[in-house]
């Protein structure tokens, strides 16, 4: 009797132990169920939680430090850390408001003077990182002070006000069924989507976990290690800009006091969202979802009426159990 080889269904191998390990052991199904559960929990405490339009809020109270996520994001998957992302952003804002307030450059030409002000910055930050070289903590936390002291120099500690109609033209809103949406969100939703690509789907996204698994592996591997670290923080600073503007779009002021605590609410963001504080793990989807935990946290806290201190407790509590996980996770995978 001749035995009769059996070929596997496609079906059974997308739905065999491995896929389903697979997908349990994701960095983004963790904080995916996480925030399904904060959203089921707030939609049976509060009546407001569940509509449309409170959902655009979160997305819109967000969408500034959502934005600031997506480049810290860039530089903790190579290992690395920006403190210094919120004051940059502060003061690309001061720039922005200031410089087409008072009619020294045309409003599109101060956007993008801003712009190229917060790339400076992040370029700089990866020079030294890179080419001295120094920690990235360390570059970082210097480079907040400076940006910090510049914008409050720049200002003069003054409230830029009377800004021109194109710089506030992203907190417009248009509606969509009964919720208005505004195209700041969509900006924030795009460079998520955009970003998200670029890191699976491009030889570049797979040379900067290559960068945060080994520096030196990747080096070897024949990746121009120096020019990809001081790339990925000068393209950080950039997404920093278009945070500023987003900013201003938001609040339709310069204010020199923004961004104090946007840095921690960031990284707040990524570790939330499954990226490794150690490198080469992790994805922009994830971050995405990180800061919807924030959102949806903060505002479901305040539609109970919890103190806005407990709120920061609660955010403080999550960070520490996602980071305790991430570790868990790295020693059962070594």
């Amino acid at each position: 009797m001749t035995a009769t080889a059996t070929t596997p269904s496609p079906y059974a191998q997308l739905t065999g132990p491995t896929t389903v390990r697979r997908i349990l052991t994701a960095p983004t199904t963790g904080p995916l169920a996480a925030l399904v559960l904060a959203c089921a929990f707030f939609s049976l405490t509060t009546e407001q939680f569940l509509t449309g339009g409170n959902f655009s809020l979160i997305v819109q109270q967000v969408m500034v430090v959502g934005t600031l996520a997506i480049g810290q994001t860039l530089i903790i998957l190579t290992a690395g850390i920006d403190l210094s992302c919120g004051a940059v952003m502060a003061f690309g804002s001061i720039v922005i408001a200031k410089m087409a307030a008072q009619g020294t450059l045309s409003p599109l030409a101060a956007i993008g003077l801003g712009l190229l002000v917060c790339a400076g910055f992040g370029l700089v930050n990866g020079l030294l990182v890179q080419m001295v070289p120094l920690p990235p903590f360390i570059v970082t936390l210097g480079m907040l002070n400076v940006a910090f002291a510049l914008t409050h120099i720049y200002s003069a500690e003054q409230t830029v006000t009377g800004l021109p109609a194109p710089l506030t033209a992203l907190g417009e809103t248009f509606p969509l069924g009964n919720t208005d949406i505004t195209y700041g969100s969509l900006v924030t939703i795009a460079l998520f989507l955009a970003f998200a690509y670029a890191l699976s789907s491009t030889a570049w996204g797979r040379h900067v976990y290559a960068l945060g698994n080994s520096p030196e592996a990747a080096r070897l591997n024949g990746i121009r290690t120096s020019r990809l670290t001081v790339g990925i923080y000068a393209l950080a600073g950039l997404v920093y800009g278009i945070a500023a503007l987003l900013l201003i779009s938001r609040t339709g002021v310069g204010d020199p006091q923004a961004g104090q605590t946007d840095n921690l609410d960031s990284i707040t963001a990524v570790v939330l969202g499954g990226t490794s504080l150690f490198g080469g793990r992790g994805a922009v989807l994830g971050t995405f979802i990180g800061v919807l935990i924030v959102g949806v946290f903060r505002n479901g806290l305040q539609l109970m009426g919890v103190a806005s201190i407990y709120q920061t407790l609660i955010t403080g509590a999550l960070v520490i159990l996602a980071v305790t996980v991430d570790q868990i996770s790295r020693k059962k995978a070594r």
